[in-house]
């Protein structure tokens, strides 16, 4: 183990809670605006098991994003050596999350196996919301495992630490003044 490759537990927390948040953020508004899930969500189906966009506890979401991260971050910290010190760990990264947190939850979560065999959401709705969290999932894996490898690339730091800010301010603003 090289020493420009040590990264604590707090580092690789922060850098997660970061690069998800921003990649949940662009990729939700993405898909809210792409796949029309103002649309989808009002559907009979759906309207009763998610809650409607312009709801304001949905704006309040990405700011409690960093949940997610520490959690992200818990299972990635052991697997360190393996997720980033390897040239293709951001590869191995992705697999994990899409076959353990999107494909094969325990619970029936809408594009889970799971929740294709067992919810009445449509299929077609359910397998539409894989392009938005598997590229969420793709890059939260390849921008954090080029962060953590090069963390001289104070650049990066900057600009993801300021649309991380701007994010969690737009959240908060929009979730008060809904």
């Amino acid at each position: 183990m090289n020493a420009e490759k040590q990264i604590t537990f707090l580092g690789l927390t922060i850098k997660t809670i970061v690069v998800h948040t921003v990649t949940y953020f662009i990729m939700g508004l993405l898909a809210l605006t792409f796949l029309e899930y103002k649309t989808a969500f009002a559907e009979p189906i759906t309207r009763e098991y998610m809650r409607q966009v312009d709801e304001p506890i949905v704006a309040l979401g990405p700011a409690l994003q960093f949940i997610r991260g520490i959690l992200f971050a818990m299972a990635f910290y052991p697997l360190r050596e393996i997720l980033f010190w390897r040239k293709n760990g951001w590869l191995i990264t992705w697999l994990l999350l899409v076959t353990l947190g999107i494909l094969s939850t325990f619970a029936a979560a809408p594009g889970s196996v799971e929740g294709l065999l067992y919810t009445k959401m449509l299929i077609g709705l359910q397998i539409s919301g894989w392009l938005e969290v598997m590229t969420q999932a793709l890059l939260l894996s390849a921008i954090l495992y080029y962060w953590v490898n090069h963390p001289e690339q104070k650049w990066l730091a900057w600009i993801l630490g300021i649309i991380y800010a701007l994010v969690i301010i737009f959240s908060i603003l929009g979730f008060v003044m809904a």
